[in-house]
């Protein structure tokens, strides 16, 4: 079971990076949320226990993230690989994932982090509006509703998501700059790392993530 691991700051674009590379790496995307929650509803042991601590509201501790993802890729077809979307976050994430992947038979092919200034990822995600009725996604710049404000599909009133306001968005970049700077580190130091500009449409990013594993 091999991975790659794509690595970037909330607004990176690494979600939409991800919807292009899984045909074209032949990947299977797997993003820290998604990870949790297909455990929880397969009803794993591991699933029921992270269960626990995401009802509580408190943050699913290391060891047991490292075991559902023993889980998913013990459980995977022969040859299978994995795009990792936002896994691993610390360090102790990165060496139990080094340890599981191994003890699978695998190989990380790659850790790619995308690169984007600060100033375009305030504007990325301050600009996104989100419609409370069906839940269709939109940017007041890049990817404006036909009528401003209202929903094309439902006709819903737009919204702002409490957590996209300039002021929130800089201090989630912040926790994310503090949380991962080691892991960064790490694997730059193990010259693991391979830094791609997240700048440019989906398909040019994708393009030169390719390129960069290649």
């Amino acid at each position: 079971m091999d991975a790659i691991i794509l690595l970037g700051a909330p607004g990176s674009g690494k979600g939409t990076a991800a919807s292009r590379l899984i045909a074209r790496l032949g990947v299977q995307h797997v993003s820290s949320g998604d990870l949790l929650r297909n455990a929880v509803k397969a009803g794993t042991p591991a699933g029921r226990e992270a269960e626990g601590f995401m009802k509580r509201g408190e943050l699913v501790p290391d060891e047991l993230i490292g075991r559902i993802i023993a889980d998913l890729l013990t459980s995977g077809k022969s040859g299978a690989k994995y795009l990792l979307d936002g896994f691993p976050r610390t360090v102790a994430q990165a060496e139990m994932l080094d340890r599981v992947v191994a003890q699978s038979g695998g190989r990380i092919l790659g850790t790619v982090l995308l690169d984007v200034s600060e100033a375009i990822l305030v504007e990325r995600l301050a600009g996104r509006r989100v419609c409370p009725g069906c839940a269709a996604g939109y940017h007041v710049r890049t990817m404006p509703s036909k009528v401003s404000g209202v929903c094309d599909h439902c006709g819903a009133g737009l919204v702002q998501r409490s957590d996209d306001t300039p002021d929130t968005v800089r201090n989630r970049l912040s926790v994310f700059s503090r949380q991962t700077a080691p892991l960064i580190e790490w694997y730059g130091a193990r010259k693991a790392l391979v830094r791609v500009d997240g700048v440019g449409s989906a398909d040019e990013v994708a393009e030169r993530i390719i390129q960069a594993l290649s």
